[in-house]
């Protein structure tokens, strides 16, 4: 069973910070709307800024004990809420639905690329003593 494997307090950390990653991510969508023609700011804000964080919040917690909550709350729930596969695979579709071939490629390549970078320099953030939230 779920429950044995996840207590009921990570599970409520995982759900906590999954409502404000959430929150964080329809408020950025709806402070700047785009259509299939332009670039989605809002989703590839979300994407790099939930990345930095993942790779921060790894190198932070990778000594904590496993009942700890704080990666439970802060990288599995906040950041899984926040960063989005299935809003950027929507617009993608819609880019590709308007024709826009290039702008959805382009999109593709410089999520990956950047979101790779973001999350080695959360890391590196993280082992040079900077730091990020509590």
């Amino acid at each position: 069973m779920i429950f044995r494997r996840h207590p009921i307090r990570k599970l409520a950390a995982i759900y906590a910070g999954g409502v404000c990653g959430a929150l964080l991510r329809v408020s950025l969508g709806e402070a700047f709307p785009h259509g299939a023609e332009t670039w989605p700011w809002p989703t590839f804000a979300a994407n790099l800024i939930g990345a930095f964080l993942i790779g921060y919040f790894f190198a932070s917690f990778s000594d904590h004990t496993p009942d700890q909550l704080h990666h439970p709350f802060f990288a599995t729930g906040i950041c899984g809420s926040l960063t989005t596969f299935s809003t950027m695979q929507l617009e993608l579709f819609n880019m590709v639905d308007a024709r826009e071939f290039l702008l959805a490629a382009t999109y593709t390549a410089t999520t990956l690329a950047f979101g790779y970078v973001a999350v080695r320099l959360g890391i590196a953030a993280e082992r040079s003593g900077l730091e990020v939230g509590p």
